[in-house]
Formats: structure tokens, C-alpha cells, sequence
């Protein structure tokens, strides 16, 4: 974590950016001595996605301290928040805010829209979906197989928020949960899912520049790696460079998220970084076995995925 010191003669912070303006918080002319936590405060750009005037939002530690940030400036309820995308107000799912968030960033809050009810006949094991939530109750479609159910319906779209599945609601559940709850109906089982769309953008929509490169020149001529905040569930979020894994590393990652996708219909790439990192220590797939139920808490994962998940990390890792 980084520390920010005092100094009386100096009045501008070492390192500058046009997104995230860091503030030293009891600095010399104050009324007393900053917080204990040493972050600097991060002060991040932020819009609707649909279109709305830049706002600034900081001092949150996670994703749903987030959104009650960028609901507090706009005036609307955080539950009203359906996901973030980084630097474009599409609905991108490569653009998913997710554990970290670069010091440079814009964020797009997009939120809800029109509602939507389908019915559907359940004619395959799957119905063609892949999830993902947005860590404060709401999961979304983040893809939509070829082929598949969901395929031909053409009311529902990527980036909709499922809110209910025959009459039950599956607000505040988890991916995992709401793609167990398909996986659980009957073969030619008939179903009903209400949706809510995000609210769509007009003609007029303001354009967003995206963040800069990564590397920013600084005043004086110098340069800095790119750096994130890197949220968390508990305790402060911290700055962190903005490191992307090797090759082999990336790979086992990505191994991962396919394995959620095929075993349990979501695509997650902070649960899948989450599980390579908790499990890139053990000796065997049984430790990891343990270790996945000690990191991961309520997220029952399944024990006939956890020696293909082992493999993949053994090859990325002992190579």
C-alpha cells in the first residue's frame, strides 16, 4: 500500500491523473492528522451510461460501497445499479468492473430500464446462458450461446438483469445460485423469466474518451507504471500495480473461467484469478480442495471440477 507523507514545503502530490485526483488528507493547514488508513483518497470520473453530466465519486473499498457512491451523486437508490464498464457507456462485457479498477478509469454506471417477461420451454439441458454477477445482488446474462434456448428469443439481450425465475426472485443471489436454479428444472420443463434491461442510451448521448495508456507522463518529464485500486469484500481497498499475468499464468486463468462456464454456466474472471491464486501453493488437489472452501466461503464449488481445476494450475505453474 502506498503512503503518502507530509510535507509542508511541497503542495502537489508526487504523481498526477486527468481521472483519479489522489488528495492528501490532513496535509499542512489542516485541523489535524489524516486517517489511519494511508491510502490517498482516489477521487474517480463517473457517468450513467444512458447519458448524464460526469460526477466524481471516492472513498469506497468495494463494489457495493461503489455503487452507493455513484447513487448518492446522482440521486437514485443503489439497488437502481446494474453493473459498471470501464472507459465506454456500451455494454461491453470485456468492460466489466470488476476487483480492480485503474487509476485513470472512468466509470459508466448502467442502470435499470424496461422490463421484460419471456416464456420458455426447457428442450435442452441448457438453456444457453452464461452468468455473471455484479458482486451486490444483481446476476446478468453475460453471453448468450450459439444455438442455444436463449438464442432465437430476441427480447432477451446480453447485459439484462434476471430478476426472477418463475415467480421466484433471485435478486441478491449469486451467478452460481441463479444457473444451479436453471440447471435444476426438468428437460421440457416450461418456465417464466422476468428480466429488466439497462436503460438505453439517447441519440444525444454524451462520448466518453477512453483512459489513457499505460504509461502516463508526469509533469517534469518523468513516468509512472499504470497502477489500480484493488477493491475487496473486507478491509481498505488498496493501490497496486496493475500487473497482468504471464503467459502460462494467464492461461491457467483462463482455463478456469472456461471450467466455471462448462460446469456451472458463469463466466467470472476475478473468481477464476481467486481460485489459481489459492490454489498455486498446494502440494495436491485435495489441498486445493480445502483451500477453495476456506477463500471462497459461500461458494459451494463443485468437488468433480476441483482435478481439472488442479491440473490446470500444475501446468501453468510447473512448467
Amino acid at each position: 500500500m502506498w503512503e503518502w507523507k507530509t510535507k509542508p514545503t511541497k503542495t502537489k502530490p508526487t504523481e498526477t491523473s486527468p481521472h483519479a485526483e489522489r488528495e492528501q488528507k490532513g496535509a499542512a493547514g489542516g485541523s489535524g492528522p489524516g486517517p489511519s488508513d494511508s491510502a490517498p483518497s482516489l477521487v474517480f470520473r463517473t457517468q450513467l451510461a444512458h447519458g448524464s453530466p460526469i460526477r466524481r465519486v471516492e472513498g469506497f473499498s468495494s463494489i457495493k460501497e461503489l455503487y452507493a457512491k455513484i447513487a448518492g451523486v446522482f440521486g437514485i437508490s443503489p439497488s437502481e445499479i446494474l453493473y459498471c464498464t470501464l472507459n465506454t457507456p456500451k455494454v461491453d462485457m470485456e468492460k466489466l468492473t470488476g476487483g480492480q479498477i485503474g487509476l485513470n478509469d472512468s466509470i459508466f454506471a448502467h442502470v435499470k430500464g424496461r422490463k421484460k417477461e419471456v416464456r420458455l420451454c426447457k428442450s435442452e439441458d441448457s438453456p444457453g446462458l452464461i452468468l455473471s454477477d455484479n458482486g451486490a445482488g444483481c446476476v446478468f446474462i453475460k453471453r448468450i450461446r450459439d444455438g442455444g434456448i436463449i438464442y432465437l428469443v430476441q427480447t432477451i439481450c446480453v447485459g439484462d438483469h434476471i430478476e426472477s425465475i418463475n415467480g421466484e426472485s433471485v435478486v441478491g443471489w449469486r451467478h452460481y445460485a441463479v444457473a444451479q436454479k436453471f440447471k435444476e428444472l426438468k428437460k421440457w420443463e416450461y418456465f417464466t423469466m422476468k428480466l429488466i434491461e439497462p436503460k438505453k442510451a439517447s441519440e444525444m448521448q454524451l462520448r466518453s474518451k477512453p483512459g489513457k495508456s499505460s504509461v502516463e507522463k508526469l509533469p517534469g518529464g518523468t513516468f509512472t507504471r499504470k497502477k489500480s485500486l484493488r477493491l475487496r469484500s473486507k478491509g481498505p481497498a488498496k493501490i497496486e500495480e496493475k500487473i497482468k499475468p504471464s503467459g502460462a499464468e494467464a492461461k491457467a486463468i483462463e482455463r478456469i473461467d472456461d471450467l466455471l462456464e462448462l460446469y456451472m454456466g458463469i463466466q467470472d474472471a476475478d473468481l477464476a484469478t481467486e481460485i489459481f491464486e489459492a490454489g498455486k501453493d498446494k502440494g495436491t488437489s485435495e489441498e486445493l480442495g480445502k483451500a477453495l472452501k476456506e477463500v471462497l466461503e459461500d461458494f459451494v464449488f463443485p468437488e468433480e471440477v476441483v482435478p481439472d481445476v488442479w491440473k490446470a494450475i500444475c501446468d501453468a505453474t510447473r512448467t
